[in-house]
């Protein structure tokens, strides 16, 4: 991969201090971690497995949003 990729991640701190870090791109691809930086070069790992296979590839070239957003509702 010579071009770089910008991925949509959604980061949650838990109860007990932990940050989930979530790429919904792709199914399955999430992990956690102490600090905001451990769970982002985890995510980022984890993305690169993500992309060894075939289905994911090829679900990366189609991935070209012109906005990515990230809004709360209460209910």
């Amino acid at each position: 991969m010579g071009m770089k990729n910008k991925f949509p991640i959604l980061v949650e701190k838990d109860k007990d201090g932990a940050y989930v870090v979530e790429c919904p791109l792709f199914k399955g691809c999430y992990t956690q971690g102490k600090s905001l930086d451990e769970a982002l070069a985890g995510i980022k790992e984890v993305i690169g497995i993500c992309l060894e296979e075939k289905e994911n590839k090829e679900i990366l070239k189609s991935y070209n949003p012109s906005e990515v957003g990230l809004y709360t509702v209460s209910i």
